[in-house]
């Protein structure tokens, strides 16, 4: 993760998605900085994402759920970034997100 309005990020240890697709379902697995760990699915058409989360919080550990809209963009030097529009609590948030 590159960047988030809901939290800063830890530029030492930001948190690191594992996608997965199969015939336009989606699914991962994601952990670190604020993240103790978390699982998402969903489906993918074309270069939009649309995914259901559950993660628990390294402070407390408190699950949150909540849902997503990424979009998929071409980044310098040809790296994914998913731009991700989601909704926690019912406050709406974005985040970046680049392929390493």
């Amino acid at each position: 993760m590159e960047s988030s309005t809901n939290s800063a990020v830890d530029p030492e240890s930001p948190s690191r998605f594992w996608y997965s697709e199969r015939d336009g379902v989606i699914w991962g697995d994601y952990e670190g900085d604020t993240v103790t760990f978390g699982r998402f699915l969903g489906t993918r058409v074309g270069d939009a994402l649309s995914v259901t989360f559950a993660h628990v919080l390294l402070d407390g550990g408190t699950v949150v759920t909540g849902s997503s809209a990424s979009r998929v963009e071409t980044g310098e030097a040809g790296r994914i970034r998913l731009i991700e529009d989601f909704t926690i609590d019912g406050v709406d948030h974005v985040s970046v997100c680049v392929e390493v």
